[in-house]
């Protein structure tokens, strides 16, 4: 059989063909050794600007998140409202302690912050009273000028079982928990909108998500809380505010001291993390939810509370 006329032609063509596959692979394998190059520049260079802003976090001048602001915390003479106002003083706010009755405790918390070199401010007041409150911020803005930080905390438990349940005691805990929250949004909101900045935490609790038997009046406050919390995020985020509200589980305070070890071994069989918290874990959440970090979230309710409401 003769040979075709175009055989040499096809195979030159092959060979070109051949020639630029190779130097396409070729090419490939070079950009993507290229990449791969600036893909570990790139993560040595991420791993450089980390470790420079936890050097700066950790070390011995750390930077302090909350230095300078004014915060306001009520019921802050024991428990978590007292864990609450040592770490915003650690993180470098100016705390101003509201108490109503445990004014000795309260003292007690300022000496703390002080002797490790913080700035405090006591103020008594009944926040269940609108006209008490008022003049609390009246003073506090006569002498601070301004007011960054509101964590609403102060609150109070009166337990029975619904048919038994006065007419007072339901109101007592209502007025505290739910109006009292209401009564310093209501005074700090003014000036936070002429700011045009402010960090709202108010203290809620899982029970206002769950319920719980014997504490219908103290679950609806705390239900209340929340509804306050968003109604008002909503309202204030145009203006720099955000307002948040933190949702603790069982928390080894006073408050659960008093609780039977049949009542104990009860709750934490409820909380998959098979503890209960402590009062430090609210008060670094509540840290956070108070400095720029935070700066957009708002309406939020954050559990602590091992994954009790989850």
């Amino acid at each position: 059989m003769s040979e075709c006329k175009y055989m040499g032609r096809c195979k030159k063509s092959c060979r070109v063909v051949r020639l630029i596959q190779g130097k396409r692979e070729k090419d490939r394998a070079g950009w993507k050794k290229e990449a791969q190059r600036r893909d570990e520049q790139g993560e040595i260079e991420r791993k450089r600007t980390i470790g420079s802003e936890w050097e700066e976090r950790t070390g011995s001048e750390r930077t302090m998140m909350l230095e300078g602001k004014i915060a306001v915390v009520t019921g802050a003479s024991r428990g978590i409202g007292k864990a609450i106002a040592l770490q915003l003083a650690e993180e470098g706010a100016v705390v101003i302690i509201n108490y109503n009755r445990s004014e000795e405790e309260a003292e007690k918390v300022a000496q703390q912050i002080q002797a490790a070199g913080g700035k405090v401010k006591l103020i008594q007041c009944n926040v269940a009273s609108f006209e008490s409150c008022g003049q609390m911020f009246e003073t506090i803005m006569e002498e601070f000028g301004r007011v960054d930080i509101l964590v609403n905390n102060a609150g109070i438990t009166k337990d029975g079982l619904l048919m038994k349940m006065s007419e007072a005691d339901f109101n007592a805990v209502v007025d505290t928990n739910l109006k009292g929250a209401f009564h310093c949004m209501r005074f700090v909101s003014r000036s936070m909108i002429r700011q045009r900045s402010g960090r709202i935490i108010n203290i809620s609790s899982v029970s206002g998500l769950l319920g719980n038997a014997g504490q219908a009046n103290y679950a609806a406050s705390k239900a209340g809380v929340i509804g306050l919390t968003k109604s008002a995020a909503r309202e204030l985020a145009g203006r720099g505010i955000t307002v948040n509200a933190v949702a603790p589980g069982f928390i080894n305070t006073e408050m659960t001291s008093v609780l039977s070890e049949k009542v104990k071994e009860k709750a934490v069989s409820q909380i998959p993390m098979e503890r209960f918290g402590e009062a430090e874990d609210v008060a670094c959440t509540v840290a956070f939810l108070a400095s720029d970090q935070a700066g957009y979230i708002t309406g939020q309710v954050l559990c602590v509370d091992g994954g009790m409401a989850m």
